[in-house]
């Protein structure tokens, strides 16, 4: 397994192993022990989402019961990002985005303290994620997706519209967002 530090080093892009002969391909995307040498948290809950292309989810968080979150796509190819919303921390405001597709088998650990997003690029995508906390619908929270106080470069055609459902639409801005300590 390769891990590297982003530009936010608690977010880290990890790269598992891959085994291939003439009958396919071997990953293994999860082990305790390492993961767990790695600072990462275990999980308690898998969730499996599907989009078509357009489609742009988050930028989600829970400001109790916070979720870490090993994410990677399995079928298709998303642009996902991180926005650091920890107060206290160096890189608060910041945002990191990275390509996750079921050709890289890229991973990237999204540690609490973090909102998550990703845009689909791809026909359709299904996307992967463990979590280190249960999902609690009413401490969730979203920031809005396109604030310009964040200025994310999402990739999509600037005369093309993202599909983002009512919940997204309705995000926060980051200046009125809550945030962790």
């Amino acid at each position: 397994m390769n891990i590297q530090k982003t530009a936010i080093p608690e977010v880290l892009l990890i790269k598992p192993e891959i085994y291939e002969d003439g009958r396919g391909f071997f990953i293994e995307t999860y082990h305790t022990e390492k993961f767990t040498r790695l600072g990462i948290p275990a999980f308690v809950q898998d969730n499996h989402s599907r989009s078509r292309e357009g489609v742009l989810r988050g930028l989600h968080y829970q400001i109790q019961h916070a979720q870490g979150k090993l994410v990677r796509v399995v079928h298709g190819k998303v642009f996902d990002v991180v926005v650091d919303i920890r107060k206290s921390s160096k890189s608060f405001g910041k945002w990191v985005g990275q390509i996750l597709s079921s050709e890289n088998n890229l991973q990237l650990w999204v540690p609490p303290g973090f909102a998550h997003g990703y845009f689909v690029l791809s026909d359709t995508a299904d996307f992967l994620y463990k979590t280190t906390d249960y999902y609690s619908p009413e401490y969730e929270r979203t920031i809005l997706w396109n604030d310009s106080d964040l200025s994310i470069k999402w990739p999509f055609p600037k005369d093309k519209t993202p599909i983002v459902s009512n919940k997204d639409l309705n995000g926060l801005l980051f200046k009125n967002a809550e945030y962790y300590g």
